[in-house]
């Protein structure tokens, strides 16, 4: 206990936060989460996450500053066995803040000792880095988030993070390396999003395809919208009537219907996270 009170006091001094290495996670489908940045600098303009910023002390807008988290202790959860550890459920643990700070060796180091099964979801082609570290977790899954086959929209929507033809490569480099891949088409882009294409591209390269919507809500809702009124002018009655007039049931139904076919037609599972209240562990 006094050595815990020296480690506050120290932290009071200097005025800096230490963390532990994880969080219990809210998420239906994982158990715990690190997320080695507080904030991120891939800029997404429908970043859900946004809202953090009115708790984490940063007046800057989000999407650009990227703090490193100091950690007090790397101790991986006492329960392992059958949960699973998520890394980059808020911030992307592979943003470019990641290049200068290096966080994730020490991180992946300390989870080749953890006894579940451990996921990473980015959108950056830096994470092929650390092949040679990723190989050595012994249930290790990678997703790549892309929901574009277009270099234009992501420049649009995500525009620090890797392109399309860089995020093909990150899953097929990984695959080939023997890690555990799968194509996490998100957020899906109502008249943007062409699944099947994205499935065609990442044929052989991923394990299973997890698709999630885009749902607005809170403050990025307008800028979202007005995106879609500068950028795709033709697009917008669509997302009125989705996310305005009370369309949008009906139209991810059929985006349900559509996966469901396509899990039917492919030999990789396809999973549904469009409803959250309905997700269950995989």
């Amino acid at each position: 206990m006094a050595r815990k009170d020296n480690d506050r006091k120290d932290n009071e001094r200097t005025g800096e936060k230490k963390w532990g290495l994880y969080a219990k996670s809210k998420l239906p489908a994982s158990d715990y989460v690190i997320n080695p940045y507080v904030g991120c600098l891939h800029g997404c303009a429908y970043c859900y996450a946004c809202f953090m910023g009115r708790f984490n002390g940063h007046k800057e807008p989000w999407g650009t500053y990227a703090e490193p988290k100091e950690y007090a202790s790397m101790k991986l959860p006492r329960e392992q066995k059958g949960k699973t550890i998520l890394v980059g459920s808020v911030t992307d643990a592979y943003n470019p803040a990641e290049r200068r700070h290096q966080k994730m060796p020490g991180i992946l180091e300390a989870l080749q000792g953890y006894g579940g099964h451990v996921e990473i979801l980015t959108k950056s082609k830096l994470i092929l880095r650390d092949v040679e570290l990723l190989r050595q977790i012994p249930d290790l899954s990678v997703g790549v988030s892309l929901a574009f086959c277009s270099e234009r929209d992501v420049k649009i929507w995500e525009p620090r993070a890797s392109g399309v033809s860089e995020r093909l490569d990150t899953l097929r480099t990984l695959h080939e390396n023997g890690i555990g891949t799968y194509l996490f088409v998100a957020p899906y882009f109502p008249g943007l999003t062409d699944l099947a294409r994205l499935m065609a591209w990442t044929e052989g390269m991923v394990d299973r395809v997890c698709v999630e919507n885009l749902n607005l809500r809170g403050g990025y809702k307008a800028r979202v919208l007005e995106l879609i009124r500068r950028q795709y002018p033709d697009l917008l009655p669509l997302y009125g009537q989705v996310y305005e007039k009370g369309g949008g049931a009906g139209y991810w139904k059929g985006v349900e219907e559509e996966l469901e076919k396509r899990n039917k037609e492919t030999k990789k599972p396809v999973i549904s996270y469009l409803y959250h209240e309905k997700i269950k562990k995989q």
